[in-house]
């Protein structure tokens, strides 16, 4: 698993500067907790939280998304800094690291169209970005395979349940994110050293002892 990453040049078009501290990225790329656990380990996030996107509120919850039907994915929404990460850049992790874009409605050992590989942009700035930035890498073959990630734009997301949140950080030895997460959060490492950070900024902060 850890061969997956690709190193791949940043995208040639991004988002202009911006006075904001505080932009959301919604990313699908399979099983939500990994893409969580990368982008939490990521300089410049400030939020990661595992959910649901592409459907509708009342089928948002894990038992019917996992059912295949319900037009959702597993998604992450990433709260970051454009001051210190841009939109680009966080596709640039996206495609490199935290998931393999040329794989049409499944993802390592999941199948089904909630794990497709998908971009939820927030508005019109950041669909154009993730439309040329697939085209960018498209061109370039950088992936031998044409990237089948899908541009969704006005669609809701919808928080996962609270057992989801944080999952690869509490459960470091699960068998699943032994063999599938953790060698992405190793390659973001590897990959992207300079925006690497090894405490990850999670949902659920720990409670104070008293």
């Amino acid at each position: 698993m850890a061969g997956n990453a690709r190193v791949i040049p940043a995208p040639a078009v991004d988002e202009q500067p911006t006075q904001s501290t505080a932009e959301t990225a919604v990313l699908a790329g399979g099983c939500f907790w990994g893409v969580q656990g990368v982008f939490q380990h990521v300089a410049g996030v400030t939020r990661a939280v595992s959910g649901y996107a592409g459907g509708q509120a009342d089928t948002a919850q894990y038992e019917m998304v996992s059912t295949g039907a319900t037009s959702h994915a597993e998604s992450v929404q990433i709260t970051f800094d454009p001051s210190r990460i841009s939109y680009g850049e966080i596709l640039q992790i996206y495609f490199s690291v935290a998931h393999d874009p040329t794989q049409l409605n499944y993802q390592g050992p999941d199948t089904g169209t909630q794990y497709r590989s998908a971009i939820f942009p927030m508005n019109d700035q950041q669909a154009r970005v993730a439309k040329a930035y697939i085209d960018q890498l498209n061109r370039a073959h950088i992936f031998g395979d044409a990237i089948v990630t899908t541009i969704e734009q006005g669609r809701t997301f919808y928080p996962a349940e609270g057992y989801h949140q944080d999952f690869l950080t509490r459960n470091p030895t699960h068998p699943y994110i032994v063999l599938n997460d953790l060698p992405k959060v190793e390659n973001l490492k590897r990959v992207f050293p300079d925006v690497y950070r090894a405490d990850p900024v999670l949902v659920m902060a720990a409670q104070p002892s008293n």
